[in-house]
């Protein structure tokens, strides 16, 4: 498992929060119980394996829901 951290968009409202984490915890590979959106900060924290999903593909259903990721880190 590697935890990753994106930095995103300046979120507007609190169901863009929602619309995220969505997008995240439907992907396979990403533990569910991991995904924090942080409003504040604009930032989401999750947990992934790396075996069955990329930061890439991650950042990629982020966008796809409309939402710019600004840069990503993975430990």
């Amino acid at each position: 498992m590697k935890t990753a951290t994106i930095q995103l968009e300046v979120l507007t409202c609190p169901s863009c929060m929602q619309k995220i984490e969505g997008a995240v915890k439907g992907l396979a590979g990403v533990d569910t119980d991991s995904v924090k959106v942080m409003f504040n900060s604009s930032k989401v924290k999750l947990n992934f394996n790396d075996d069955q999903i990329s930061i890439d593909q991650i950042a990629e259903a982020i966008t796809k829901v409309g939402y710019e990721v600004k840069k990503t880190s993975v430990k």
